[in-house]
């Protein structure tokens, strides 16, 4: 019998585990919901009840092709054991999988395990993330080579095994806490495939610019970022029906074409940026909790400041765009991703939090939470990987760039909604209309800048920070080209824009 281990990779398309197995016999679908994994406090009950949607459905697609998916509950060392004295596993098989530190000495656990018991356990790539990467030159070929083979076949039938499924746990048996939620994106395939179609024929062509405004992106963003994050659909799926969509508007007639040539650009762009993230973390998974640069240990060293935290996990901050993306985050379980690096930025800086505690909270709240880019993006909206420009969002600024009208601050912070338009954005100055909004906690000039003068001052007081960094340019740092540099060639600059969230 041959054992297919599902992760976040619930699909029976483009999965070459499940149909490799399936041309050599006897094939059991596996599921592990593993209560010490949803103890972490980067997992919620959101990402549970999108998980339980995708599973429902990955269920239905198994069983039209014979066999059911079957669910275990437990530690999945010791729910292989029981496995395989029942069925006597001849091999296991999974996607490679590049996710939190807990999956990570899971799966060394699990490899032990295999080892142990003789079983081997192929892994095959499902989404250009290299494991045991030696260098960054030429990543990027090698990710499009990747993107462009063909996609695997589905199983032509899988023969029954009789196997008993464990009954789902609660999110209260698991811990989790229930979430204010109001409109949390489905998750199962089919939803996927929908919102995949309408971006590529419909609402994507205003995607380049209304990506970055939360009034437009709800809309305009693909939103697949939590399908590709749980795997309902594959890297390479998304990828291919983009380049084939980029052929049929080639061949439109010019004045039907708009903006679509530059939207699926930008799109197909961002998928390749999503994966490039996931390779941080697979070639240093200690960023998730450290410093990606060491430097940067000796700041925020002082007493986390719990007021400070609390007000902006509520949306209480007295910054009308800070307190609309947060609560509408809460609400939601998504946002666009200006907002995202902006709201981290204004806990890392104006607030001065380590982003160690915020991390983790966002984490809780993105359905779509992916640790590879997650982790990364919050070191670089918090000053600590070296490499990437200090870029402080100015919330002020921001609101009247991002929401000029207050429509989005005024749908999420109903305190506001009778706010002269003159002060949506600076409601203090119109102190007698705020209606119970609370005064800005920091002053946003002197925080601003008290957080620069600290970062520009560590950079350059500190007399290993710039060799530091090169080495990690050389480790971590993107190569626009995706080809290897030549000796005596001036080096490629890290590109910090990558706004990759779709």
């Amino acid at each position: 019998m041959r054992l297919v281990w599902f992760k976040r990779d619930l699909r029976i398309e483009d999965h070459l585990p499940l149909t490799q197995a399936s041309r050599l016999g006897p094939v059991l679908p596996l599921y592990i919901i593993e209560p010490d994994l949803w103890s972490q406090p980067d997992m919620s009950h959101r990402h549970y009840v999108f998980l339980q949607e995708c599973l429902c459905e990955l269920d239905q697609s198994l069983k039209s092709l014979g066999q059911k998916l079957i669910i275990k509950v437990g530690n999945a060392v010791d729910v292989l054991e029981k496995i395989n004295q029942h069925h006597n596993i001849q091999t296991l098989r999974s996607h490679q999988e590049t996710w939190n530190g807990w999956t990570y000495g899971r799966d060394q656990a699990v490899r032990r395990w295999c080892h142990a018991k003789n079983i081997p356990w192929h892994e095959p790539v499902q989404n250009g993330v290299i494991r045991r990467l030696q260098d960054r030159d030429g990543w990027a070929r090698r990710w499009y080579h990747q993107m462009k083979q063909p996609t695997v076949s589905l199983p032509s039938n899988l023969e029954t095994i009789e196997e008993r499924s464990d009954s789902w746990p609660t999110y209260q048996e698991l811990g989790l806490q229930e979430d204010e939620l109001s409109d949390l994106q489905s998750g199962g395939r089919n939803k996927g495939l929908k919102l995949l179609h309408s971006f590529l024929y419909e609402r994507g062509e205003g995607y380049t610019k209304a990506m970055s405004s939360p009034v437009t992106a709800f809309d305009h963003c693909s939103r697949l970022s939590a399908h590709l994050a749980f795997g309902t659909l594959s890297v390479r799926e998304v990828f291919q029906a983009c380049e084939q969509r980029n052929q049929e508007i080639k061949q439109m007639p010019r004045g039907q074409k708009g903006t679509w040539s530059s939207a699926m650009r930008s799109f197909s762009g961002r998928l390749r940026w999503h994966c490039h993230f996931i390779q941080k973390l697979e070639d240093e998974p200690r960023i998730e909790c450290e410093n990606m640069h060491p430097a940067y240990d000796s700041l925020r060293k002082k007493n986390f400041n719990d007021d400070y935290f609390a007000a902006w996990k509520s949306g209480m901050t007295g910054y009308p765009i800070v307190d609309a993306c947060m609560r509408a985050l809460t609400a939601t379980g998504w946002l666009n991703f200006r907002m995202r690096a902006m709201v981290m930025s204004f806990a890392s800086y104006h607030l001065w939090l380590h982003w160690r505690k915020p991390a983790l909270h966002l984490a809780s709240l993105f359905t779509d939470y992916e640790p590879g880019i997650h982790y990364s993006q919050v070191q670089m909206q918090s000053g600590t990987t070296g490499i990437n420009a200090i870029r402080i969002y100015n919330p002020i600024k921001q609101g009247f760039d991002q929401d000029p009208e207050g429509v989005f601050i005024r749908h999420w912070v109903p305190e506001l909604r009778g706010m002269d338009q003159a002060f949506i954005h600076m409601p203090w100055q119109a102190e007698s209309q705020m209606n119970g909004y609370p005064m800005p906690i920091v002053d946003e000039k002197a925080a601003r800048k008290a957080a620069a003068n600290e970062l520009y001052g560590l950079r350059k007081s500190n007399a290993t920070h710039k060799e530091t960094a090169q080495k990690i340019v050389s480790k971590h740092g993107s190569r626009k080209a995706g080809f290897p540099r030549r000796p005596g060639k001036k080096k490629t600059q890290l590109n910090t824009q990558g706004e990759l969230l779709l």
